[in-house]
């Protein structure tokens, strides 16, 4: 904690409390949120009804009926400036999830390889080394937004957004990926797609298939594989859990 900036505790209306780490995002940044959202979780307290990480500040929503709303925001000031009692979720799960590269599935990766001057096959191959982490779910439901881009592949998002981004299209964009669970107007740069649904409202409590802590890497596959896993998929025969690696 030595050096971090201070975390500042804000209202947000009567039933919820934001606290608010450092500036910019940075792992460890994100780190102290998720400690913080473990040391929510671990108080058990009734009163809470959810929890929203983003990349640097925790938002705790409470019914202010069946909680003390100041004791509430001081013992959350509290846990955020104790010492992190572990990793928890800070870690979170692992994944390596199948992508087919290029071409139709990711049409803006060949111009994006030429801007930076390396091949396509160089610029997939920079994707599936990279450990990305999941600082947030936002923009729409299950959307990961992801850091740990190779530098090489930071672009900036199109001049003018698409008003079409198919279902499930792995993007880019300044230096951050994501995938699009839904099809939706965009402006990230397209350069690949996952036969997985990142969202899926039949999972019950958990549809997002992704949460803040987790890890991704990306497996690249053919189209033929693509394909089979993609009708797999609509078919409700393919568990995306056999893509979680711990």
């Amino acid at each position: 904690m030595s050096g971090a900036a201070p975390p500042r505790l804000l209202p947000l209306g009567d039933a919820a409390w934001t606290v608010e780490f450092g500036e910019g995002i940075a792992p460890e940044v994100h780190a102290r949120v998720m400690a913080l959202a473990d040391a929510v979780a671990a108080m058990a307290e009734p009163a809470v009804s959810d929890l929203v990480p983003t990349f640097r500040s925790l938002t705790v929503h409470f019914d202010p009926l069946r909680a003390d709303g100041a004791a509430l925001g001081r013992r959350l000031l509290a846990a955020a400036t104790a010492p992190p009692a572990g990793t928890g979720t800070a870690g979170g799960r692992r994944w390596r999830l199948p992508a087919c590269f290029g071409g139709a599935h990711g049409p803006d990766l060949a111009a994006v390889a030429t801007e930076v001057g390396i091949t396509e096959a160089a610029a997939v191959a920079l994707l599936a080394e990279a450990e990305l982490r999941v600082y947030m779910i936002g923009f729409m439901p299950g959307f990961p937004y992801m850091g740990g881009l190779p530098e090489p592949l930071h672009r900036p998002r199109l001049a003018t957004p698409r008003l079409q981004v198919p279902a499930r299209s792995v993007a880019v964009a300044g230096a951050m990926a994501a995938v699009y669970p839904w099809e939706s107007p965009g402006g990230w740069r397209l350069v690949g797609r996952t036969p997985l649904a990142l969202f899926d409202a039949s999972r019950g409590e958990q549809p997002a298939l992704l949460a803040p802590g987790d890890r991704v890497h990306f497996l690249p596959i053919e189209d033929a594989e693509y394909r089979r896993l993609e009708a797999e998929s609509a078919a409700g025969r393919l568990d995306p859990a056999q893509w979680r690696i711990a």
